[in-house]
């Protein structure tokens, strides 16, 4: 039996025209990204291209210009999903909670563009980076908390024997939220160095995300996928004009600003459009980076400068990079660390060359 329930139209007209500004954003960050390379240059926001013979002095931080882009298109967007409650016969009463998750998204967005340039000047350790996501994600967690408070998750069918269908996690379920922000934020900015992967990355995820949303939208969760392209298509377009500068040979780098700024989006539409381990699925390559990157990482192996491929200046080409070091100088987790790879490629080699002798 059919439910006679009414089912909300989609709304095409805000899409639309969060669709033409997103367009209209991206040719504004296209002109603008290279207007503004000599300001950053006189402002010594600039760096050499270690994977580059010459020597050019190339902006930096230039993720910003794309950020306020995307910010400017958000804020003008803002009336718009709301432009029925400006006509009273239409209206049946102001969707106060949507307002609040749209404006508690773009102050976290916001407040990460402005920690990630910080960065970008200061130059912060690691342990900052660390810090910076978990402050700016407050915002977005309190808005959870109002607007949802939802904090039960379906348990995977493997452990419903053990806990059941559903768990209530409670405050981790917080924690979890807090740890995705400074996941996203970070996985991306690990993965870096070569020309366009940063705002490569970005433009991929962002890309097959506005893909799922558009094909959920047919479901019953269709307010939340909406909300989601609300921010991806943006940024979709905002990031295309940076990557077009950022792509081999690059003009510009994008810095950490750039990185915390797309990590976060990525955080806001995974948790305020409920598919946050959905999310999780489109950062597969950042998460195996970040798994594999993590002895490095907390210094229990030596780690080459950046983890840059280097250069090879007869050839041209970018090759392996190297760190120096004596075995017995390694603690016993480091060692076990290097064992583990090599015992597990001569594995796999002695089963390929047997499977080709049968």
């Amino acid at each position: 039996m059919l439910s006679s329930a009414k089912i909300a139209p989609l709304p095409t007209f805000p899409l639309l025209i969060n669709f033409c500004m997103s367009a209209l954003g991206f040719f504004a960050a296209l002109k603008l990204i290279p207007a503004f390379k000599d300001h950053f240059i006189s402002a010594r926001l600039y760096g050499m291209d270690l994977n580059k013979t010459s020597k050019k002095e190339i902006p930096e931080s230039q993720g910003v210009i794309s950020g306020t882009v995307f910010l400017i298109i958000l804020f003008c967007f803002i009336p718009v999903p709301f432009l029925g409650c400006f006509v009273e016969e239409q209206c049946q009463g102001f969707p106060h909670n949507e307002f609040v998750q749209l404006i508690g998204a773009l102050l976290a967005i916001c407040c990460m563009i402005f920690l990630g340039f910080a960065d970008d000047v200061l130059n912060l350790r690691w342990r900052h980076k660390l810090l910076l996501p978990t402050m700016a994600s407050l915002p977005l967690l309190m808005v959870y908390f109002t607007n949802f408070g939802n904090t039960v998750i379906v348990v995977p069918k493997p452990f419903r024997a053990l806990l059941g269908l559903h768990l209530d996690l409670g405050i981790l379920y917080y924690v979890y939220m807090g740890m995705l922000a400074v996941f996203c934020t970070n996985a991306i900015n690990i993965l870096a160095g070569i020309n366009g992967i940063e705002s490569g990355q970005a433009l991929f995820i962002s890309g097959s995300i506005i893909v799922f949303n558009l094909v959920e939208l047919s479901g019953d969760f269709k307010d939340d996928h909406v909300f989601s392209l609300y921010f991806m298509i943006p940024f979709f377009f905002t990031t295309l004009a940076l990557f077009y500068h950022n792509w081999y040979p690059s003009s510009v780098f994008v810095g950490d600003t750039f990185c915390y700024f797309a990590g976060m989006t990525f955080a806001v539409v995974g948790i305020l459009g409920h598919f946050s381990k959905t999310m999780l699925l489109f950062f597969i390559p950042q998460v195996l980076n970040f798994l594999y990157s993590l002895p490095q990482l907390f210094h229990v192996v030596p780690c080459p400068r950046h983890r840059l491929p280097r250069l090879n200046p007869e050839t041209g080409k970018l090759g392996m990079s190297y760190s120096k070091f004596k075995r017995k100088d390694l603690s016993k987790l480091g060692d076990l660390i290097l064992k583990v790879p090599s015992v597990s490629i001569m594995n796999i080699s002695k089963t390929f060359f047997l499977s080709l002798s049968l």
